[in-house]
Formats: structure tokens, C-alpha cells, sequence
């Protein structure tokens, strides 16, 4: 009877023994950390069954968590398959375990470490600043910006109010001109739909004298039509143009407005068209500093 024990225990033995010879990994090596599954070929079964699958009852070991164990029985040969994670490197061996009614044991696995030395762990050394793509180009495009931003600063502070100035004189000048010319266009409107003679009359007069308060900076709304002729002309107007002409104009329209008898449309179309070339004569001419 002994003798029986003893050449069974040899027969269980070396099959346990051939079974984790034919063992494999999936993945081939493993690392800390990392879900594998060791795969044993198990000898042919008289017949096929289902698979048998464990998820609970696992002996413990504070080095290996298993997930699940599954036999598998075919004709053709079955399978034992164990997902396990283990946790720490070296040869783990797997406890003993009873799965279908058979017992297993004595398997194990190659654990490998992420560090790859048995030394002290230190730190790696920082990594380039122009390692990285693009970071040459994020680096070296701030600099660039920090530059130009400073550069900018230099010259706003040097001569940047003085250009500022400057351009808000042309966009007020454009204003000005821009509004003359809508209220041309608004007069001439106004007389075709018939409207009041004289009320258009006085909107050429005040309209006109207002534009040249803010063109030439003097009070023109009080001045007479001589006045007019007496204005400094190398200011604000062409080399070419006649003072007796903006004198005259508002000669003109002064008459008209006083005379006590009716203007004809004619008369109101004639002043509307030389308003609008002495206009144009203005902004044509030496660009008044009173007029910013």
C-alpha cells in the first residue's frame, strides 16, 4: 500500500512538474503592476465540457491578486488559465488552489522590475528645455514678443503721443468734411421736397460758419461777409484760392436771406453748388493745426 502512495505522489508530481514546463505568460514578461494571465496545457479529457470558472475563494497572498481562474476541458486537450497582478518582482509562487475538483500547486512566475537595478532609486536628471518639439519655437517666439512689447513701449513713451495726436486731428478732419457733405446733400433735399426758402437759406449760413469755427478756429459765426476776405488765407487755403469768394458767397447768401422777397430755386441751387466747391477747394488746401 505504501508503495502505491508513494509511486502516485511521483506520478501527480511529474505531471505537475510537465504541465509548468509547457506554462506560458501572456504577456511574455511581466512587470509590477501589470494584468497577466499564466496559460498551463492540461491533458486531453474523456469529453467536452463547459469551462469551469473561479472568481471567489482565492487563497490570499499579499504579493499576488488574483482575478479569476478558468479550466477548460476538451477532447483535444484543455487549458488552466490564471489572470493574476502581481505586486512586487522576483519568482512569486502561486499558492495551491482547488478548481473542478482537482487540486493545483506548485506554479510560479517571473515578476520583472520597472527600475531594471537593485541600487538606490534616485531621480533622473531634468529633461533639455529643447527636447520637446515646438519648444524652441514657444521659447524663442516669447522672447521675440517680449522684445517688440518693450520696443513699442520705448517708442510709444518717445514719440507715440505725438502720433496718436496726429492722427486724431486727420480722423477729426475727416469728420468735419464728412459731416459738411451730409448737410449739403440734407439742404438739397430740402429744397426739392419745397420747404421753406429761408429756412434753408439760414441752414447753408449756420451750417457753413459753424464748419469754419471748428476748420479755421476763429468765431466766424459772429463775422461779416468783409471779415471773411480779411481771414489769414496761407493757413488754411489753397495757395490759389480768392478770400473775395468765400466773402462773396456769404454776401450772397446774406441778400438772399434779407432781401424780404422770395428766392428762386435757381438762385438756392447756384449758392448750394459754390458751398460745395469752396468745400472742396478747403479740403484740398494746407491742413489748419486750429483744425484738429
Amino acid at each position: 500500500m505504501k508503495k502505491h502512495f508513494i509511486l502516485a505522489l511521483f506520478i501527480l508530481t511529474g505531471a505537475v512538474s510537465r504541465a509548468q514546463e509547457g506554462a506560458y505568460l501572456i504577456p511574455r514578461r511581466i512587470y509590477v503592476g501589470d494584468p497577466a494571465v499564466l496559460i498551463v496545457p492540461m491533458p486531453p479529457s474523456t469529453g467536452d465540457s463547459g469551462d469551469i470558472v473561479l472568481t471567489s475563494g482565492f487563497t490570499q497572498d499579499k504579493n499576488i491578486d488574483f482575478h479569476r481562474i478558468i479550466l477548460e476541458r476538451r477532447l483535444s486537450g484543455g487549458r488552466l488559465l490564471i489572470e493574476f497582478t502581481a505586486f512586487v518582482p522576483g519568482v512569486l509562487q502561486i499558492p495551491a488552489f482547488e478548481i473542478g475538483g482537482e487540486s493545483f500547486s506548485g506554479f510560479s512566475v517571473t515578476v520583472s522590475s520597472v527600475t531594471g537595478g537593485s541600487g538606490a532609486l534616485v531621480l533622473s536628471g531634468p529633461a533639455s528645455s529643447l527636447a520637446m518639439p515646438g519648444t524652441a519655437f514657444l521659447l524663442y517666439g516669447s522672447m521675440s514678443i517680449f522684445v517688440f512689447l518693450l520696443l513699442l513701449a520705448i517708442w510709444f513713451f518717445l514719440k507715440g503721443r505725438v502720433f496718436l495726436r496726429e492722427l486724431y486731428k486727420k480722423w477729426k478732419r475727416r469728420m468735419l468734411f464728412s459731416s459738411m457733405k451730409k448737410a449739403e446733400k440734407y439742404l438739397h433735399r430740402m429744397l426739392l421736397k419745397g420747404a421753406d426758402k429761408r429756412v434753408i437759406l439760414d441752414g447753408i449760413s449756420i451750417e457753413f460758419r459753424e464748419f469754419l469755427c471748428v476748420f479755421t478756429g476763429n468765431n466766424c459765426l459772429a463775422m461779416t461777409a468783409a471779415e471773411f476776405e480779411r481771414l489769414p488765407a496761407g493757413q488754411f487755403l489753397p495757395p490759389d484760392f480768392n478770400l473775395l469768394s468765400l466773402g462773396d458767397f456769404f454776401r450772397v447768401c446774406d441778400e438772399l436771406r434779407f432781401c424780404g422777397a422770395d428766392s428762386g430755386d435757381q438762385d438756392i441751387l447756384r449758392l448750394l453748388d459754390d458751398l460745395h466747391q469752396i468745400v472742396a477747394s478747403l479740403k484740398n488746401g494746407p491742413k489748419l493745426e486750429a483744425a484738429a
